[in-house]
């Protein structure tokens, strides 16, 4: 048996602080895990930010409703789950993730957790686990499971490492030059035609 695990953001949604940097004009916030591939330095730096800024989870979530799965995703996930079980591993927030993903049919998402107090002010985070994309394919491999996978950036290569088989999808060109070893995918077609040849089908 076999089961797809995907990254969320820049594989099937628009980054999110992007589009909050863009719509809040606080360019900061434009740094994601293709820039700083520690993730907790990305976090720590977030937050120094919004709070200097002032932001709180309402402008993000104002943000976040205005925004729609990239072209062609919502389509391709209907595609896939017809053939395998599919699994979204991320590293957003259950407070993000809300209106995104029932605008994909509402697939199974592991992601984190954002501390946030009465006040709207965002504190800290919480991780689901740590490595925990990495740890939910290994999880699944317990299970007699076969993993394809796929992301686009440094916080999915130990997610992509731990599958059966794996491929950068519109990943940046100096990160997959990185790691050879995954094949780089450019658009949904042949994302699903390569989880087509691992299933068999």
């Amino acid at each position: 048996m076999q089961v797809v695990c995907l990254d969320l953001e820049g594989v099937l949604i628009p980054e999110i602080w992007i589009n909050v940097a863009e719509r809040l004009g606080v360019a900061d916030l434009r740094l994601t895990t293709r820039d700083i591939a520690d993730y907790d330095e990305l976090m720590q730096t977030r937050l120094r930010i919004l709070a200097r800024e002032g932001i709180k989870i309402g402008d993000i979530s104002d943000t976040i409703r205005h925004m729609t799965p990239l072209s062609g995703a919502c389509t391709f996930v209907d595609e896939l789950q017809k053939l395998v079980p599919l699994v979204i591993l991320s590293d957003t927030f259950v407070q993000f993730a809300g209106p995104l993903m029932r605008q994909l049919g509402n697939p199974t998402l592991f992601c984190n957790e954002l501390v946030i107090d009465e006040a709207g002010s965002i504190h800290g985070y919480r991780l689901r686990q740590q490595d925990g994309k990495r740890r939910a394919v290994a999880a699944f491999h317990s299970m007699n499971l076969e993993v394809i996978a796929a992301g686009d950036s440094y916080n999915d290569v130990s997610m992509l490492n731990e599958a059966n088989s794996a491929a950068f999808f519109r990943a940046p060109k100096d990160i997959a030059a990185q790691f050879p070893q995954f094949p780089r995918l450019e658009n949904y077609e042949q994302l699903l035609d390569f989880i087509r040849e691992q299933i068999g089908r």
